[in-house]
């Protein structure tokens, strides 16, 4: 089975930014606290906070049907 990392914004937009991954490799991806706003501080993060809000990622199967 493989996952895709989708990229979830509180104002109801979602993108997926990785695919393909093992379990390992998603759950390390976002493990990582620049996978979420409240968490991230590199100042590209911190821009994309300001402009389109709120957002953190999270694994999915790769199958399934991701909102756009």
């Amino acid at each position: 089975m493989s996952y895709d990392i989708v990229r979830y914004f509180f104002r109801g937009e979602s993108h997926i930014i990785a695919q393909d991954l093992t379990r390992e490799e998603a759950q390390a991806h976002c493990k990582n606290p620049e996978t979420s706003s409240n968490t991230a501080t590199t100042a590209a993060s911190r821009r994309r906070a300001a402009r389109l809000g709120p957002w953190f990622d999270s694994w999915v199967n790769s199958g399934y049907r991701h909102r756009r």
